[in-house]
């Protein structure tokens, strides 16, 4: 059993040179990665009670960032001081992460591996699931690696896009072929999975959702925010039980 499909492996190890391209075939993950980061550090602040009355710190947390592509959340996690594992099951995209961190003085492990594969003694407070579950070949499997390597009480954040006539629209024909944001075929729209479809999966495996936001783009501000629609974007924060 495996949660690797090799066929999205291959689409994307095709662009891995363009990770850190602000301006390439990731531009988009690039506009959208500010409105991730903020909603990702504020939930862990207010899980972990991390503030210098409690003397807490995020050096105090070990990150993994799953499918962590060329090191996009990576990166911003590292700096803030948490000890930050990234896996991917692309070789190439571990190569460009590696090499980055390195250029950036950052120590990030990173593996190239799926969850699956990783040794379950080693326990995570923190999983990044970050456009992941409509790439993966059973999301059933990723989850319960997934429940495995999260410490008790630890928590997960879940990104992924909706299956609706809106995310078709927007994330299909309007990201892909109008405004060319993405290579033709990046998405597979019947593979996106229903806020309530993803909800009942983590449900099944022992977890229990804390929130859960939509993520909107406004063209004419261009910028991302948050919001209640998940129509099409959203992100799950979910704690293990």
């Amino acid at each position: 059993m495996t949660t690797i499909n090799k066929e999205e492996i291959q689409k994307f190890s095709k662009l891995a040179d363009e990770w850190w391209d602000v301006k390439g075939k990731f531009k988009p993950l690039h506009m959208f990665n500010p409105i991730r980061i903020e909603y990702i550090i504020e939930k862990i602040r207010n899980h972990f009670e991390i503030n210098d009355k409690n003397k807490k710190h995020f050096k105090d947390l070990k990150i993994l960032d799953i499918g962590c592509g060329g090191g996009l959340i990576s990166e911003p996690m590292a700096r803030l001081g948490s000890s930050v594992t990234g896996i991917d099951a692309s070789y190439k995209n571990i190569q460009v992460a590696k090499a980055h961190s390195k250029k950036s003085n950052l120590k990030i492990r990173y593996l190239n591996k799926s969850p699956e594969q990783l040794d379950e003694i080693e326990k995570f407070d923190v999983i990044l699931n970050l456009e992941i579950v409509e790439h993966v070949e059973d999301v059933d499997l990723y989850i319960s690696s997934c429940f495995n390597l999260l410490k008790k009480n630890g928590i997960m954040f879940t990104a992924t896009i909706n299956r609706t006539l809106t995310s078709y629209i927007k994330a299909i024909v309007g990201a892909e072929y109008i405004l060319r944001w993405l290579p033709i075929g990046t998405h597979d729209w019947s593979k996106f999975l229903k806020p309530e479809e993803l909800e009942k999966k983590l449900i099944e495996r022992k977890f229990k959702t804390l929130d859960i936001k939509g993520l909107n783009y406004n063209p004419i501000l261009n910028r991302w925010k948050r919001t209640e629609n998940l129509s099409v974007n959203y992100i799950i924060c979910s704690k293990k039980i």
